[in-house]
């Protein structure tokens, strides 16, 4: 569903994304979180404020920035999502699928993933811009291992 939504160029909302977490999780209630969110083992926590969701939605909108390349809107999606921890599960998951859908919107396909799947966090500047860099090795990978270099 997520990489039809890419094809129809759909923007990235907070309501696209609850729309897939339904799917991921089983449940037809899926919403912003309404308690305290934690990272770190506990040793972080991340409170509401009225506008929490307002300001996680406005970061959303910002994936499609175009004097920003896109492995640094990929990352950042990602990371915006751990940061804000907008659902009260499956938001690890909900990160890749958002930085799946945001490449995928430019018709890019990674061919590989498991690179990306470490801990990281949304606080770690360098770790971010390794992030970004990361994903265009990877992203220039794929393309190479395409046939003719075609972008699917």
């Amino acid at each position: 569903m997520a990489f039809a939504d890419a094809q129809q160029r759909r923007p990235l909302t907070f309501a696209l994304m609850v729309k897939w977490q339904r799917i991921v999780l089983g449940q037809d209630l899926v919403g912003f979180r309404t308690t305290p969110a934690f990272a770190k083992g506990g040793r972080e926590r991340y409170d509401l404020a009225p506008d929490t969701q307002a300001l996680f939605e406005h970061c959303l909108s910002e994936n499609v920035q175009p004097d920003l390349p896109l492995p640094s809107r990929a990352a950042r999606t990602y990371l915006d999502i751990l940061f804000f921890h907008p659902f009260e599960d499956g938001n690890a998951r909900a990160a890749m699928l958002a930085l799946a859908f945001v490449l995928a919107r430019e018709d890019v396909l990674l061919d590989q993933v498991h690179p990306l799947q470490t801990t990281r966090w949304a606080d770690d500047a360098e770790g971010a811009a390794e992030m970004a860099m990361l994903l265009g090795i990877l992203i220039t990978a794929a393309e190479r291992r395409l046939p003719h270099g075609k972008r699917s």
